[in-house]
């Protein structure tokens, strides 16, 4: 079997919630699956010297007008929350818990968040909104809340944040196929261009 598509992204992330809608769908024309991997942004930008897209003068008005432009194109709902950015420390943690505790849920925990705050502007800084969406996916809300707070959790974000800038990621979505990364949502035609060719 090829090896999955590594896919990296931070919640907060206007791009890697339109990327995460179509990611699945192309790797699986393919025959490829998806490794799902959230990370800090805030750490990379700490390397970088980054800052959030929609905070930068100019750039961040023509960012705006894209994503809504990009999801019109695509055909996938968005709206910029009305608090923007947002952390996403409980998200991406609860995330790994059900990947560790319930690895089927937690695609599907990943997408849930994404719509949450993109396409229905719900705070998932909240913890009860963190809760919810557990809720929704069937998993154990009790137990993934008391989970989001072990220590071993948190290092285990930390720890996937430490190993993509250490990779070479600096940015959501950051896509990597067999060592080959392609960063952003508008290079998802190259991507599949690779995909199709195996490289160009």
């Amino acid at each position: 079997m090829p090896a999955p598509i590594d896919f990296y992204f931070d919640f907060s992330s206007p791009y890697g919630y339109l990327a995460s809608r179509r990611i699945g769908e192309l790797a699986a024309a393919h025959g490829r699956s998806v490794r799902w991997r959230p990370m800090m942004l805030g750490a990379a930008f700490a390397a970088t010297g980054g800052k959030p897209l929609v905070d930068l003068p100019l750039k961040g008005d023509y960012a705006r007008h894209d994503l809504a432009r990009t999801a019109r194109f695509w055909g996938i709902p968005f709206a910029l929350p009305k608090r923007f950015p947002v952390p996403t420390l409980a998200a991406a943690r609860a995330f790994y818990w059900l990947e560790e505790a319930a690895p089927a849920r937690a695609v599907p925990f990943a997408e849930a968040a994404f719509s949450a705050l993109f396409a229905e502007d719900r705070d998932i800084a909240d913890r009860a909104v963190v809760g919810a969406l557990l809720g929704a996916v069937g998993a154990d809300v009790e137990a993934g809340s008391v989970a989001i707070d072990r220590p071993e959790i948190k290092e285990k974000l930390k720890a996937e944040t430490a190993a993509a800038i250490d990779r070479g990621v600096f940015g959501s979505p950051f896509i990597v196929i067999d060592g080959e990364p392609f960063w952003g949502a508008d290079r998802l035609d190259q991507v599949e261009r690779w995909l199709v060719t195996g490289g160009f």
